[in-house]
């Protein structure tokens, strides 16, 4: 097991979907809803002409067309916040890793590709908003992940970009997004677990890896 240093550390980003959150089960089963109102085929197969690079969200032209894309995400957005609250839940160690930072002050913060509008819905229902010093949301940054600068813009004002290094800045996700993001911004790269897409399993150099949040807090306990 990898043993982290936290005597630098100053800002921990952590990805929500997948990460902190179990949301997938909503999320396949109210793009299903809307595929079979589009009549497309299911999530499984309309999944495949999704660009890896690209958020869930800017995939709705790849999967609806680009004529109706937008009409077809509104529609996404409705059911979502439907479903949402009787299928959200987190994962095992996830609350006592955040309250592992949140004793030692260190400052955390979200930085996903979703869509602020549903990530400010759900994220009450399974944590508290002050636990995060700052919630950063797609299409708020210049790019999102996979790109530096949604990493620069998490911590505008804070970390100026060329201060960024891995002993003081981490990015926490399951996906291969998040683990460009932290090798293009020169921050440490924590993958957690396996990535919610199918886009390989590849993990580069400076990116380290624990099947579960349980096996992360066991690192960080012992790294202290």
């Amino acid at each position: 097991m990898e043993k982290l240093n936290l005597t630098e550390l100053q800002y921990v980003l952590f990805d929500w979907d997948n990460t902190l959150a179990e949301s997938r089960t909503a999320l396949v089963a109210t793009v299903n809803q809307v595929l079979s109102e589009y009549g497309l085929p299911s999530w499984e197969v309309s999944s495949r002409k999704r660009d890896r690079n690209l958020s869930f969200r800017d995939n709705f032209p790849n999967i609806f067309g680009p004529e109706k894309a937008a009409e077809a995400y509104r529609r996404y957005a409705e059911l979502y916040l439907q479903n949402v609250p009787s299928m959200i839940s987190t994962f095992p160690g996830v609350k006592e890793t955040l309250s592992f930072f949140h004793d030692r002050g260190i400052p955390m913060i979200i930085m996903t590709n979703k869509d602020r509008r549903l990530l400010e819905f759900e994220l009450p229902l399974l944590f508290a908003p002050a636990l995060f010093a700052r919630i950063v949301a797609g299409h708020e940054a210049p790019r999102d992940k996979p790109y530096p600068e949604h990493a620069f813009y998490s911590l505008r004002g804070l970390l100026k970009p060329e201060d960024f290094s891995p002993r003081k800045v981490w990015i926490v996700g399951d996906s291969s997004q998040d683990s460009s993001c932290a090798l293009a911004a020169h921050a440490l790269g924590v993958r957690i677990g396996r990535p919610i897409w199918n886009d390989g399993d590849d993990l580069a150099p400076g990116i380290i890896r624990f099947n579960d949040f349980r096996e992360f807090l066991k690192s960080l306990e012992n790294g202290i």
